[in-house]
């Protein structure tokens, strides 16, 4: 019981700055007309990156997040890439469904920014299995013709 209002507290300190950055995200983004098909295939890399954490797919989630990748957890914790990927194999993080609520994307050019809010249940770092209402703000590049995520910063909504 401790456990979980520790969490609940921690994701209370790293979440509550979430909204400044979404008005600052909002109010800086200047985009380039955007195609259907690259928000397609941006929306579709999104939904497939979920089917591949929860199938624990290392070969698909190394193609979805480049090498590049940097994720900021929900606990706040910083992955790189490699990091990322071991956490979800060997258990560390552990992601049994999701359900896509909303899906944003702004395309500039070669970049992308996408905001996912997704109900995903997940087990994560030994805590108990539960259904969070997880926010995603990602960065996307598009490198030889194929986009590919850069860096995620994870929270609640």
């Amino acid at each position: 019981m401790a456990r979980f209002f520790m969490i609940i507290f921690l994701l209370t300190l790293v979440f509550t700055p979430l909204s400044a950055k979404e008005n600052t995200m909002e109010k800086n983004k200047v985009s380039m007309p955007e195609t259907s098909e690259d928000t397609a295939q941006i929306t579709e890399l999104y939904k497939a990156m979920y089917r591949a954490m929860i199938s624990k797919d290392m070969a698909a989630m190394a193609q979805i997040h480049d090498k590049s990748f940097v994720l900021i957890h929900m606990t706040g914790s910083k992955m790189n890439q490699k990091e990322y990927l071991e956490a979800v194999k060997n258990g560390t993080l552990n992601y049994y469904s999701a359900e896509h609520d909303d899906i944003k994307v702004t395309i500039d050019g070669d970049k992308a920014e996408l905001r996912g809010r997704s109900r995903v249940n997940a087990a994560v770092y030994g805590g108990g299995r539960h259904t969070w209402r997880l926010q995603q703000d990602m960065k996307l590049a598009k490198i030889n013709g194929k986009w590919v995520f850069t860096f995620s910063q994870a929270g609640t909504y």
